[in-house]
């Protein structure tokens, strides 16, 4: 009987955890979780803050119960210290204060990822927070709930950034958005970037592009947040939500090679460069499908499938992550935005001759009532057609995730442009259109090609 540790209990770590007894259910599995938290849902946290999710409770994938019920030892509130590859152990601190070593035949590391912490002055005062855990976003609700905060900043608006901004919109908080780059949510391009800066003012949000903050002070109840170009706003709460770095310090100790923004390198089986430990999730590197490379990409889906993977191999299984294309969907206010694949800039750094082509049309067949505009940014290569990446935006009920799911399953597959006019896509008028807009948006990248 095989012992399987597992440090970390969030997507990872629960994905391991899950495969490994799937695996093999003589397995003895043991989570140590270093929080009181595990397999809770970071994501839906902003849902928890707007009110929208009244009770965290409902952030759980699995209460604690079910979890055991697999047969799965699950330690809470323990932290790892230390790992010893040659005894196969990790020294553990219990939540009594305690030390105790754990004995493992394979190991999966699931740290995970902390949010970086900028260098601002003031990032310490009373009523800033750094969003990432469970512990922190009770400590951001403690505060709404006793301080009744009249007017928020936030600074960085990637996609937490502003999910948090629509977050505070629904408790009638004031915001204000901060983003040091040309344009909000710049994981798409400007194009798209841009109109959705204007949409969210327009739902009463200020939005400052370009500005770095310079500082945070307190001046009486406020805090006066001020930056580039003369910026000075006084708030009542800071928001710090400008990305995550993965955690490896445990994994560097013990030898365990790092590379890529000093993420965990792992192949494909999600073994590391030290016999009988596994990692995956936020602390790994990513390996990318059309890239052909390890990237760092923190999200909740890759993490879940590289857990599946880590568990399965840590159990004596053959598996292999297939790759990630960057697939990710957000939702702010009545709009969703989502991408998959390359982005021109990063196409040609790849190799390849992107042409990225615009078209909008409406998501369903403009008759019947409620059918909204949806914009497509398509990019395909130049000489052989094939398909590089999407963007799209529109409003949340035209389909935006499904959408651009059949283009990540088009990636996923190397089909060209040309190839997804071939797909057999559903239609009712209520929901679509004889040739879907997905379909429509592939055949005008295809005239543009031709026409160049």
């Amino acid at each position: 009987m095989a012992d399987i540790l597992i440090i970390g209990g969030s997507d990872a770590g629960i994905s391991a955890a899950l495969r490994a007894r799937e695996i093999d259910s003589t397995a003895n599995v043991t989570m140590v979780v270093a929080d009181a938290f595990p397999n809770y849902s970071i994501c839906g946290l902003p849902f928890y803050l707007s009110g929208e999710v009244a009770d965290w409770h409902q952030l759980a994938h699995r209460t604690l119960g079910e979890i055991q019920e697999t047969g799965i030892n699950v330690e809470l509130n323990t932290r790892a210290l230390h790992i010893d590859p040659k005894q196969h152990t990790v020294l553990v601190h219990k939540p009594d204060k305690s030390q105790k070593l754990l004995q493992y035949d394979r190991l999966i590391i699931g740290t995970g990822a902390d949010p970086i912490r900028p260098s601002i002055p003031g990032l310490d005062n009373r009523g800033v927070f750094l969003l990432h855990s469970m512990d922190d976003s009770f400590a951001a609700a403690d505060f709404i709930a006793s301080h009744k905060p009249e007017r928020a900043l936030i600074i960085g608006a990637g996609y937490i950034g502003l999910e948090m901004a629509d977050a505070l919109r629904h408790q009638k908080i004031g915001v204000t958005v901060v983003e040091q780059l040309p344009s909000v949510l710049p994981t798409v391009d400007r194009e798209l970037g841009d109109a959705l800066g204007t949409y969210i003012e327009s739902h009463g949000v200020e939005v400052k592009t370009g500005v770095r903050i310079q500082e945070i002070g307190r001046e009486g109840d406020a805090l006066r947040v001020t930056g580039d170009d003369g910026f000075d706003r006084r708030v009542d709460m800071v928001l710090v939500v400008v990305g995550v770095k993965p955690v490896t310090e445990l994994a560097k100790a013990a030898g365990i090679a790092t590379g890529l923004r000093g993420a965990i390198i792992v192949n494909r089986s999600m073994a590391t460069n030290v016999n009988d430990i596994y990692a995956a999730g936020d602390c790994v590197v990513t390996y990318h499908r059309l890239l052909n490379a390890d990237t760092y990409m923190p999200l909740g889906t890759t993490a879940h499938k590289q857990g599946r993977v880590a568990g399965e191999s840590a159990a004596g299984g053959q598996a292999r992550y297939g790759g990630s294309l960057g697939t990710q969907v957000v939702k702010v206010f009545d709009w969703a935005v989502a991408r998959t694949g390359l982005r021109d800039h990063e196409a040609r750094s790849a190799g390849y001759h992107p042409v990225t082509v615009e078209f909008s049309t409406w998501d369903h067949k403009a008759y019947y009532p409620g059918a909204h505009r949806l914009t497509f940014r398509i990019t395909g290569d130049e000489i052989t057609g094939q398909l590089l990446g999407a963007q799209l935006m529109g409003h949340w009920q035209g389909a935006v995730a499904k959408r651009v799911d059949i283009f990540a399953m088009a990636l996923y597959h190397q089909m060209s442009v040309a190839d997804i006019l071939e797909a057999d896509l559903s239609y009712t008028p209520p929901l679509g259109s004889p040739w879907d807009a997905v379909q429509m948006a592939a055949e005008h990248w295809q005239k543009h090609r031709q026409d160049t």
